[in-house]
Protein backbone atom coordinates (compact mmCIF):
# COMPACT_ATOMS: atom_id res chain seq x y z
CA UNK A 1 0.00 0.00 0.00
CA UNK A 2 1.24 3.61 -0.70
CA UNK A 3 2.26 5.54 2.09
CA UNK A 4 -1.23 7.06 4.55
CA UNK A 5 -1.80 10.01 3.23
CA UNK A 6 -2.43 12.25 7.00
CA UNK A 7 -4.65 14.49 7.29
CA UNK A 8 -5.67 17.33 9.91
CA UNK A 9 -9.32 18.42 10.68
CA UNK A 10 -9.74 22.40 12.10
CA UNK A 11 -13.13 22.26 13.94
CA UNK A 12 -14.57 19.68 15.36
CA UNK A 13 -18.31 20.73 14.26
CA UNK A 14 -20.83 18.11 12.69
CA UNK A 15 -19.20 18.43 9.24
CA UNK A 16 -15.97 17.58 10.86
CA UNK A 17 -17.20 14.62 12.60
CA UNK A 18 -18.48 13.60 9.13
CA UNK A 19 -14.88 13.48 7.84
CA UNK A 20 -13.46 11.91 10.67
CA UNK A 21 -15.54 9.07 9.92
CA UNK A 22 -15.24 9.02 6.29
CA UNK A 23 -11.78 8.69 6.63
CA UNK A 24 -12.00 5.61 8.62
CA UNK A 25 -13.33 4.15 5.27
CA UNK A 26 -10.23 4.40 3.80
CA UNK A 27 -6.62 2.19 4.65
CA UNK A 28 -4.39 4.59 2.73
CA UNK A 29 -5.75 7.46 4.68
CA UNK A 30 -5.09 8.47 8.71
CA UNK A 31 -6.23 11.19 11.06
CA UNK A 32 -3.00 12.50 12.40
CA UNK A 33 -4.69 15.35 14.26
CA UNK A 34 -7.53 17.87 15.23
CA UNK A 35 -7.54 21.17 17.00
CA UNK A 36 -10.02 23.11 17.78
CA UNK A 37 -9.93 26.95 20.19
CA UNK A 38 -10.72 24.50 23.31
CA UNK A 39 -8.45 21.95 24.19
CA UNK A 40 -10.98 19.94 25.75
CA UNK A 41 -12.89 19.67 22.45
CA UNK A 42 -10.11 18.51 20.50
CA UNK A 43 -8.77 16.01 22.70
CA UNK A 44 -12.82 14.64 23.03
CA UNK A 45 -12.65 14.69 19.01
CA UNK A 46 -9.53 12.67 19.34
CA UNK A 47 -10.64 10.51 21.29
CA UNK A 48 -13.91 9.28 20.12
CA UNK A 49 -12.14 9.43 16.05
CA UNK A 50 -8.86 8.29 16.59
CA UNK A 51 -6.84 11.18 15.82
CA UNK A 52 -3.11 10.79 16.90
CA UNK A 53 -2.96 14.40 18.36
CA UNK A 54 -5.12 17.21 19.34
CA UNK A 55 -4.22 20.88 19.41
CA UNK A 56 -5.58 23.68 21.44
CA UNK A 57 -5.17 25.91 18.74
CA UNK A 58 -5.69 26.09 15.30
CA UNK A 59 -2.14 27.85 14.48
CA UNK A 60 -0.82 24.50 16.11
CA UNK A 61 -2.61 22.20 13.57
CA UNK A 62 -1.08 24.10 10.54
CA UNK A 63 1.98 24.50 11.92
CA UNK A 64 2.31 19.87 13.03
CA UNK A 65 5.10 18.81 10.90
CA UNK A 66 3.10 15.64 10.51
CA UNK A 67 0.42 16.29 8.60
CA UNK A 68 -0.18 16.58 4.97
CA UNK A 69 -3.55 17.77 3.91
CA UNK A 70 -5.69 19.99 6.61
CA UNK A 71 -9.57 20.11 6.59
CA UNK A 72 -11.28 23.05 7.01
CA UNK A 73 -14.62 22.66 8.78
CA UNK A 74 -15.51 25.78 10.50
CA UNK A 75 -17.94 28.24 9.75
CA UNK A 76 -18.07 29.79 6.15
CA UNK A 77 -16.78 33.36 7.47
CA UNK A 78 -13.75 31.72 9.07
CA UNK A 79 -12.33 30.09 5.93
CA UNK A 80 -10.37 32.96 4.35
CA UNK A 81 -8.52 33.45 7.83
CA UNK A 82 -8.38 29.75 8.27
CA UNK A 83 -7.13 28.66 5.45
CA UNK A 84 -4.74 31.50 4.58
CA UNK A 85 -2.70 30.47 7.91
CA UNK A 86 -2.45 26.59 6.60
CA UNK A 87 -1.21 27.89 3.29
CA UNK A 88 1.27 29.99 4.82
CA UNK A 89 2.37 26.81 7.21
CA UNK A 90 2.71 25.11 4.13
CA UNK A 91 -0.54 22.96 4.22
CA UNK A 92 -2.32 21.56 1.18
CA UNK A 93 -6.29 22.06 1.73
CA UNK A 94 -9.80 21.03 1.53
CA UNK A 95 -12.25 23.59 2.67
CA UNK A 96 -15.56 23.23 3.03
CA UNK A 97 -18.18 24.97 1.29
CA UNK A 98 -19.36 27.44 0.78
CA UNK A 99 -15.46 28.20 -0.03
CA UNK A 100 -16.21 31.66 1.51
CA UNK A 101 -18.20 34.92 2.28
CA UNK A 102 -17.05 35.83 -1.30
CA UNK A 103 -15.29 36.30 -4.00
CA UNK A 104 -12.76 38.65 -3.07
CA UNK A 105 -11.95 36.39 -0.21
CA UNK A 106 -11.51 33.12 -2.24
CA UNK A 107 -9.56 34.89 -4.75
CA UNK A 108 -6.99 35.40 -1.50
CA UNK A 109 -6.65 31.86 -1.18
CA UNK A 110 -6.34 30.85 -4.53
CA UNK A 111 -3.62 33.32 -5.09
CA UNK A 112 -1.65 32.41 -2.28
CA UNK A 113 -2.19 28.49 -2.71
CA UNK A 114 -0.89 29.18 -6.36
CA UNK A 115 1.86 31.51 -5.37
CA UNK A 116 3.52 28.57 -2.91
CA UNK A 117 2.24 25.58 -5.12
CA UNK A 118 -0.15 24.28 -2.78
CA UNK A 119 -3.21 21.52 -3.43
CA UNK A 120 -6.25 23.11 -2.79
CA UNK A 121 -9.88 21.76 -3.56
CA UNK A 122 -13.58 22.76 -2.42
CA UNK A 123 -15.16 19.82 -0.48
CA UNK A 124 -18.18 19.98 -3.55
CA UNK A 125 -18.94 15.83 -2.08
CA UNK A 126 -21.75 15.70 -4.76
CA UNK A 127 -19.42 15.82 -7.96
CA UNK A 128 -17.51 12.67 -6.11
CA UNK A 129 -20.51 10.55 -5.61
CA UNK A 130 -21.22 7.34 -7.90
CA UNK A 131 -24.30 8.09 -9.01
CA UNK A 132 -23.58 11.59 -9.94
CA UNK A 133 -20.27 10.81 -11.58
CA UNK A 134 -22.26 8.03 -13.71
CA UNK A 135 -24.83 10.48 -14.92
CA UNK A 136 -22.43 12.60 -15.91
CA UNK A 137 -20.68 9.85 -17.71
CA UNK A 138 -23.86 9.00 -19.46
CA UNK A 139 -24.93 12.69 -19.82
CA UNK A 140 -21.88 13.40 -21.99
CA UNK A 141 -22.04 9.88 -23.99
CA UNK A 142 -25.44 11.40 -25.38
CA UNK A 143 -27.69 9.08 -23.70
CA UNK A 144 -30.52 11.53 -23.00
CA UNK A 145 -29.50 13.84 -26.38
CA UNK A 146 -28.33 17.68 -26.01
CA UNK A 147 -29.01 19.21 -22.67
CA UNK A 148 -30.49 22.11 -22.32
CA UNK A 149 -32.48 22.87 -19.07
CA UNK A 150 -32.27 22.32 -15.44
CA UNK A 151 -34.33 22.23 -12.83
CA UNK A 152 -32.85 21.66 -9.12
CA UNK A 153 -34.06 22.52 -5.44
CA UNK A 154 -32.65 21.78 -2.05
CA UNK A 155 -34.91 22.74 1.22
CA UNK A 156 -35.82 22.08 4.56
CA UNK A 157 -38.00 23.59 7.27
CA UNK A 158 -35.11 24.88 9.97
CA UNK A 159 -36.62 24.42 13.37
CA UNK A 160 -33.79 26.56 14.92
CA UNK A 161 -33.54 30.04 16.55
CA UNK A 162 -32.42 33.01 14.90
CA UNK A 163 -29.33 32.92 17.10
CA UNK A 164 -28.15 29.64 15.38
CA UNK A 165 -25.58 30.21 12.50
CA UNK A 166 -27.75 29.47 9.52
CA UNK A 167 -30.06 32.22 10.52
CA UNK A 168 -26.73 34.54 11.98
CA UNK A 169 -25.97 37.10 9.61
CA UNK A 170 -22.04 37.33 11.45
CA UNK A 171 -21.71 33.57 10.32
CA UNK A 172 -22.42 34.00 6.76
CA UNK A 173 -26.60 32.32 7.63
CA UNK A 174 -28.80 31.66 5.06
CA UNK A 175 -30.00 29.03 2.25
CA UNK A 176 -27.96 30.15 -0.30
CA UNK A 177 -24.50 29.67 0.89
CA UNK A 178 -25.47 27.01 2.84
CA UNK A 179 -27.73 25.26 0.79
CA UNK A 180 -28.18 26.99 -2.76
CA UNK A 181 -24.70 26.05 -3.50
CA UNK A 182 -25.66 22.29 -4.07
CA UNK A 183 -28.21 23.43 -7.26
CA UNK A 184 -25.72 26.13 -8.20
CA UNK A 185 -22.28 23.78 -8.19
CA UNK A 186 -24.07 20.66 -9.47
CA UNK A 187 -26.01 22.51 -12.11
CA UNK A 188 -23.02 24.32 -13.35
CA UNK A 189 -21.14 20.60 -13.12
CA UNK A 190 -23.89 19.29 -16.04
CA UNK A 191 -24.28 23.06 -17.91
CA UNK A 192 -20.80 24.51 -17.71
CA UNK A 193 -20.03 28.07 -16.52
CA UNK A 194 -22.73 30.37 -16.28
CA UNK A 195 -23.12 33.74 -18.24
CA UNK A 196 -25.68 35.34 -16.27
CA UNK A 197 -27.97 35.12 -13.04
CA UNK A 198 -31.48 36.58 -12.46
CA UNK A 199 -32.19 36.03 -8.53
CA UNK A 200 -35.23 36.55 -5.45
CA UNK A 201 -35.06 36.07 -2.18
CA UNK A 202 -37.47 36.10 0.99
CA UNK A 203 -35.07 37.86 3.55
CA UNK A 204 -35.71 36.83 7.57
CA UNK A 205 -35.66 39.07 10.46
CA UNK A 206 -32.09 38.38 10.75
CA UNK A 207 -31.22 39.93 7.34
CA UNK A 208 -30.19 36.34 5.76
CA UNK A 209 -32.06 34.97 2.97
CA UNK A 210 -34.83 32.04 3.85
CA UNK A 211 -35.60 31.18 1.05
CA UNK A 212 -33.89 32.14 -2.72
CA UNK A 213 -34.94 31.18 -6.48
CA UNK A 214 -32.58 31.81 -9.41
CA UNK A 215 -32.41 31.47 -12.56
CA UNK A 216 -28.42 30.91 -14.58
CA UNK A 217 -28.13 30.87 -18.60
CA UNK A 218 -24.77 29.11 -18.89
CA UNK A 219 -22.37 30.29 -21.37
CA UNK A 220 -22.48 27.28 -23.65
CA UNK A 221 -26.07 27.37 -23.71
CA UNK A 222 -28.85 26.06 -21.62
CA UNK A 223 -30.87 27.47 -18.25
CA UNK A 224 -30.89 25.58 -14.69
CA UNK A 225 -33.88 26.97 -12.31
CA UNK A 226 -32.78 26.44 -9.07
CA UNK A 227 -34.64 26.74 -5.25
CA UNK A 228 -33.38 26.43 -2.10
CA UNK A 229 -34.88 26.84 0.93
CA UNK A 230 -34.41 27.31 5.21
CA UNK A 231 -38.25 27.79 5.62
CA UNK A 232 -39.63 24.74 3.81
CA UNK A 233 -38.96 21.17 2.55
CA UNK A 234 -38.38 20.53 -1.11
CA UNK A 235 -38.14 17.55 -3.23
CA UNK A 236 -34.44 17.96 -3.03
CA UNK A 237 -34.17 16.39 -6.69
CA UNK A 238 -32.48 17.68 -9.57
CA UNK A 239 -33.85 16.87 -13.31
CA UNK A 240 -31.69 17.02 -16.66
CA UNK A 241 -33.54 17.52 -19.41
CA UNK A 242 -32.12 16.73 -23.29
CA UNK A 243 -33.42 16.07 -26.68
CA UNK A 244 -33.80 12.85 -26.22
CA UNK A 245 -35.46 12.43 -22.75
CA UNK A 246 -34.67 12.81 -19.30
CA UNK A 247 -32.05 11.65 -16.50
CA UNK A 248 -33.42 12.85 -12.79
CA UNK A 249 -31.18 12.41 -9.87
CA UNK A 250 -33.86 11.21 -6.65
CA UNK A 251 -33.84 12.87 -3.50
CA UNK A 252 -31.56 13.98 -1.64
CA UNK A 253 -29.95 15.15 -5.43
CA UNK A 254 -26.62 16.32 -3.72
CA UNK A 255 -25.59 12.77 -2.86
CA UNK A 256 -28.11 10.62 -4.06
CA UNK A 257 -27.55 6.92 -4.74
CA UNK A 258 -30.41 7.10 -7.64
CA UNK A 259 -31.39 8.34 -10.75
CA UNK A 260 -33.80 7.80 -13.68
CA UNK A 261 -33.65 8.06 -17.34
CA UNK A 262 -36.43 8.33 -19.19
CA UNK A 263 -36.75 8.72 -22.93
CA UNK A 264 -38.48 10.04 -25.87
CA UNK A 265 -39.64 5.99 -26.66
CA UNK A 266 -40.81 5.88 -23.50
CA UNK A 267 -38.22 3.83 -22.03
CA UNK A 268 -37.24 4.47 -18.50
CA UNK A 269 -34.23 2.76 -16.12
CA UNK A 270 -33.19 3.28 -12.94
CA UNK A 271 -30.07 2.98 -11.64
CA UNK A 272 -28.48 2.79 -8.06
CA UNK A 273 -24.92 3.39 -7.14
CA UNK A 274 -24.36 2.56 -3.10
CA UNK A 275 -20.99 4.90 -2.27
CA UNK A 276 -18.98 4.19 0.14
CA UNK A 277 -19.60 5.00 3.62
CA UNK A 278 -21.63 8.13 4.52
CA UNK A 279 -20.38 9.24 1.26
CA UNK A 280 -18.04 11.74 2.00
CA UNK A 281 -14.82 9.55 1.68
CA UNK A 282 -15.58 9.91 -2.42
CA UNK A 283 -14.01 13.14 -1.79
CA UNK A 284 -11.19 12.70 -0.02
CA UNK A 285 -9.79 9.89 -1.96
CA UNK A 286 -10.25 12.62 -4.57
CA UNK A 287 -8.15 14.96 -2.84
CA UNK A 288 -5.65 11.61 -1.74
CA UNK A 289 -5.65 10.54 -5.44
CA UNK A 290 -4.19 14.41 -6.69
CA UNK A 291 -1.55 14.69 -3.91
CA UNK A 292 -0.20 11.52 -4.81
CA UNK A 293 -0.04 12.57 -8.56
CA UNK A 294 1.90 15.80 -7.79
CA UNK A 295 -1.82 18.11 -8.80
CA UNK A 296 -2.15 21.30 -7.31
CA UNK A 297 -6.07 21.38 -8.57
CA UNK A 298 -8.20 18.87 -9.24
CA UNK A 299 -10.21 18.41 -12.70
CA UNK A 300 -12.74 18.06 -11.06
CA UNK A 301 -13.40 20.56 -8.85
CA UNK A 302 -11.09 23.04 -10.33
CA UNK A 303 -10.16 26.35 -8.50
CA UNK A 304 -11.28 28.91 -11.33
CA UNK A 305 -15.00 27.18 -11.16
CA UNK A 306 -15.23 27.69 -7.20
CA UNK A 307 -13.78 31.34 -7.86
CA UNK A 308 -16.65 31.54 -10.70
CA UNK A 309 -19.55 30.05 -8.28
CA UNK A 310 -18.32 32.68 -5.35
CA UNK A 311 -19.22 35.25 -8.24
CA UNK A 312 -22.24 34.13 -8.99
CA UNK A 313 -23.52 33.95 -5.23
CA UNK A 314 -22.50 37.37 -4.57
CA UNK A 315 -23.99 38.66 -7.74
CA UNK A 316 -27.34 36.91 -6.44
CA UNK A 317 -26.86 38.12 -3.22
CA UNK A 318 -26.14 41.78 -4.68
CA UNK A 319 -29.36 41.58 -6.39
CA UNK A 320 -31.73 40.24 -2.95
CA UNK A 321 -30.12 42.26 -0.47
CA UNK A 322 -27.83 40.21 1.57
CA UNK A 323 -24.75 41.45 2.38
CA UNK A 324 -21.82 40.07 4.82
CA UNK A 325 -19.72 42.22 6.97
CA UNK A 326 -16.60 40.62 4.97
CA UNK A 327 -18.26 42.45 1.75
Amino acid sequence: MEKRIRWGILGTGKIAKALATALKELPDAELAAVASRSTDSATSFAEEYGAARAHGSYQALADDPDVDVIYIATPHPMHHENALMCLRAGKSLLVEKAFTVNRREAEEIVALAREKKLFVMEAMWSRFQPAIVEAKRLIDAGEIGEISNIQADLGFMAAVGPEHRLFNLELGGGALLDLGIYPLSVSCFFLGRVAEVKAMSELGPTGVDVQTNFVLRHVDGGLSSCATSLNSRTGATLTICGSKGFLRLHSRFHHTEDFTIELNDGSRREIHLPRLGNGYPHEAMEVQRCLRAGLLESPVMPLDETLSLMGVMDEIRAQTGVRYAAD
